[in-house]
């Protein structure tokens, strides 16, 4: 199957629900049609094609949004709030007063998903799932509309979370606690999850504080055929093939993969050892054909002294998450709950 561009409906079937299964297979029809042979990428139709939502002043269901641009970078970020109690306040967008000058809020930094390619902090499944993030864990969200490949290769996503994570702390008000700062986790899916990885590297170099990532299925890889690779290929949605497209449209051009940006623990990977590193919560879906590259993570982030959860979900896939349909998805909203909670 290696090399296939075929995809096993009938296995994917099996365990994954009817509703998911039709919403991931409509984003790999649409994916394959946006990719081209030699490397370029139809954005046009690619924002035709992805179905975004404006920001709620207004709450809905519990939770209000709105879009800001950092003047400096141009850097459009779209804030999650939990709704005022007070509903004459609703409507007003608070830009001045800290989140609270007792309670612990936490600030979620998010990056999304898409190969580093796909979507937008505006796409309608993010917006959905940072509103369930707001509402589970009485937290900010604050999604960032990176800039993506091919257009902008590496290191611009990371350049851009970095942005984001400097602008996040220069807010007065996503400040909260008795001590006046910004409480901040990174997490991001596939992708985003290897995004704040690298972000969260240079923040604890820089001595800027996080105080953890939530990788869901982060997008690792190298040169090497691993044996999740072999055996899951094209079996639940994703090929090698696609996964090898997405790694060559994001290094620079020349690179393989086991560029740092890929491959954080390989050959030429940067040591982590003495570095004062975020805790981290690492997601791993049993059904993601990069699930090796992922436990080894999760492995080196261990040989290097540093704090890490695995929640391995044997019989998920990627995008488990974004339904409410699955057992999958109310445990690990639990864990990212727990896990924000531990430093409130």
């Amino acid at each position: 199957m290696a090399g296939s561009n075929e995809i096993n409906v009938n296995e994917s079937k099996k365990v994954v629900p009817l509703n998911t299964w039709i919403l991931i297979s409509q984003f790999k029809l649409a994916y394959n049609i946006l990719r081209r042979p030699d490397g370029t990428f139809d954005r046009d139709l690619a924002e035709y094609l992805d179905r975004k939502v404006a920001p709620n002043t207004i709450p809905v269901d519990g939770v209000y949004s709105f879009d800001v641009v950092d003047r400096t970078t141009s850097l459009l970020n779209r804030i999650y709030r939990p709704s005022p109690e007070n509903e004459s306040l609703w409507g007003m967008v608070e830009l001045e007063n800290p989140l609270s000058t007792t309670e612990i809020v936490p600030v979620i930094i998010f990056f999304h998903g898409g190969s580093f390619t796909h979507s937008s902090a505006n796409s309608a499944i993010y917006d959905t799932f940072c509103r369930r993030l707001v509402k589970i864990c009485k937290a900010v969200v604050v999604s960032v509309n990176y800039r993506r490949s091919p257009e902008h290769r590496y290191p611009c996503a990371y350049d851009d979370g970095w942005a984001a994570l400097k602008w996040v702390h220069s807010r007065p008000w996503l400040r909260s606690g008795k001590d006046s700062k910004a409480y901040v986790y990174l997490a991001g899916d596939s992708s985003g999850g290897n995004i704040a990885h690298h972000v969260a590297v240079r923040a604890a170099e820089s001595g800027v504080e996080v105080l953890g990532n939530v990788l869901l299925h982060p997008m690792f890889g190298g040169e090497q055929r691993t044996e999740s690779e072999k055996t899951l290929d094209g079996k639940y949605f994703v090929t090698i093939q696609d996964r090898d497209w997405y790694w060559r449209a994001y290094l620079p051009e020349g690179e393989d993969r086991d560029h740092p940006a890929s491959n954080p623990f390989g050959p030429r990977g940067h040591r982590l050892d003495g570095i004062r590193f975020p805790k981290s919560l690492v997601v791993v879906a049993g059904l993601d054909l990069v699930q090796d590259w992922q436990l080894g993570y999760v492995d080196g982030l261990k040989k290097a002294g540093h704090e890490v959860k695995l929640l391995y979900l044997k019989q998920a896939t990627i995008g488990f998450y974004f339904l409410p349909n699955n057992d999958h998805f109310y445990c690990l909203m639990e864990e990212i709950d727990n896990f924000v909670k531990s430093n409130s």
